[in-house]
C-alpha cells in the first residue's frame, strides 16, 4: 500500500508540470480532429465507391 501511495504523489507532482490547454484550444483541437475524421472517411468512402465499379466491370467483362 505505502508504494501505491507514493506512485500517486508521484503522479500528482508530475500532472503539475504538464501544460495543459485552454478551453479554446481543446474546443478547436475537438472540432479539427472531427473534420479531418470526417474527410478521411469521405475519402476512403470514394476511393471504396470507385474499387469497387472498378471490379465489377473487371468481372463483366470477363463473362
Amino acid at each position: 500500500m505505502k508504494k501505491f501511495i507514493e506512485y500517486i504523489k508521484a503522479v500528482r507532482n508530475e500532472l503539475t508540470h504538464v501544460s495543459w490547454p485552454t478551453r479554446n484550444q481543446a474546443i478547436l483541437y475537438t472540432l479539427l480532429v472531427i473534420v479531418i475524421s470526417i474527410a478521411v472517411a469521405l475519402m476512403l468512402g470514394a476511393f471504396d465507391f470507385v474499387f469497387t465499379l472498378g471490379l465489377e466491370q473487371l468481372i463483366l467483362l470477363k463473362k
